[in-house]
Order: structure tokens, then sequence, then C-alpha cells
């Protein structure tokens, strides 16, 4: 019993380091990630559960000249992200309200500040958010699909292979950026990767090894104590 309580112990750890050293990176190094390390993490993120095992995910994993090619689309666009229209799902409220709101503004300012960017510095704002569209310098970026057929149950199924995704990538010493940024540009994505009318752009996700040179990998997201959200009923 001891050593099966010891194995345990040790299991958590593992599993509690890799969810808790999970964090959104927005600088790597150009290290390439190979392919078979790829389809490993995407085999085991797929375990996931899903409503009748239906498995809504489709993935569309880029590097090189593709993955600059979505960069160039949307760059070259002309159309600003606070323009941007989000039409074919809404991921934020129309206006936020607290104790968002407030989560919201500290997550931006703690960013900027780490970047050491004024709050006016609008410009310097915009340039940083366009860095999602170059997935912040990784070698691989993917493209994150679902079938505009499928209703909410798929897309709660989604978030937990999404999430099985980064925290399998940590266990293998890589980091990630899960961008929603994407999902607006779904016009200009589209025809790069051949992407069917039936189905709709999630998200996309950085993926790589973490430039710890960078200030903004220095900033850490905090989050609400547990009683703030949790209740017991017994």
């Amino acid at each position: 019993m001891l050593e099966k309580n010891i194995r345990i112990a040790s299991d958590a750890e593992i599993v509690d380091e890799a969810i808790i050293s999970r964090r959104s990176v927005r600088a790597f190094l150009p290290d390439m990630v190979d392919d078979d390390t790829i389809r490993a993490i995407l085999a085991v993120a797929a375990r996931a559960p899903s409503g009748t095992n239906m498995q809504p995910w489709r993935v569309y994993v880029t590097k090189g000249e593709v993955k600059q090619r979505i960069s160039d689309a949307i760059l070259n666009s002309g159309i600003r992200a606070e323009k941007a229209e989000w039409d074919e799902y809404r991921y934020y409220p129309d206006q936020f309200f607290e104790p968002y709101l407030t989560r919201r503004r500290a997550n931006g300012f703690g960013l900027y500040g780490a970047l050491g960017i004024g709050r006016r510095e609008v410009d310097k704002m915009r340039a940083q958010h366009d860095r999602n569209f170059i997935f912040f310098d990784a070698p691989v970026g993917m493209i994150f699909t679902i079938d505009r057929r499928l209703n909410q149950g798929s897309w709660i199924d989604y978030g937990m292979f999404l999430q099985n995704i980064m925290v399998a990538a940590r266990g293998r010493g890589l980091h990630t950026c899960p961008q929603a940024a994407f999902a607006p540009y779904h016009r200009q994505i589209r025809p790069v990767l051949d992407i069917p009318e039936e189905e709709i752009v999630v998200c996309g996700m950085a993926l790589g090894y973490e430039d710890t040179s960078k200030p903004e990998n220095e900033f850490r997201t905090d989050r609400a104590p547990i009683e703030d959200w949790v209740r017991f009923a017994e």
C-alpha cells in the first residue's frame, strides 16, 4: 500500500506540474518541432472525451511557407483586429461586466507592463497583438476547425481536446499559446488551407520552445481563490 501511495503521489506531481506550468507563451525560439512529436501530441490529445465519441476536432498543422502565407494573408488584409468581424461565433460578450472586466484589464495591463508598453501607446499595443498572426515566431502554427452543423456540446468537447494538446506539449518540454484571434480572419485563412465552408475556424495555436530571454514570457496570470467559485454541498 505504501508503494502504491508513493506512486500515486509521484504521478499526481507530474500531471499537476504539466498543468500548472502551462501558460500562454508569446515568444518562441526558431527551433523546429519534428512531425513525429506533433503527431504524438495530437494522438494523445484525441483521447479527450466527446459526446458519443463524435471527436469533433479537425486540425491543420502549418510550418514554413504555408504558415507564412497565413500570416501574410491576415496582416495584408487591411483589417485591424478591433475592426475584425466575429461573424462565425462570439468569443466575448458585447459588454464586459464584473468580475470578468477586472480580470481582463489586469491581464492586458500585466502583459503590456511586462513589455514596457504604456496605457496610451496604442500603436505598440497593436503591434504586439499583430504578433498573434505570426504565431509569436513559433515554428508550428495550428488552425482548429469544427463542423458548423454541430452544437454547443461539441464545442465543450473541443475545449478538452485543446487543453490536452497544451498539457501534452508541456510533458515534452514544449510550450503553446491558444489564439482565438485567428477566428475573425477565417476568410483569409480558408483559401490558404483549403478549408471547406462547412467548417468554422475555432482558433489557432502556436507550438514550440519558449524564448526565455523575452520579457513577455516573464508575465504570469493569477487565479481567483477556490473559495470564490466553488461550493461544496452535502
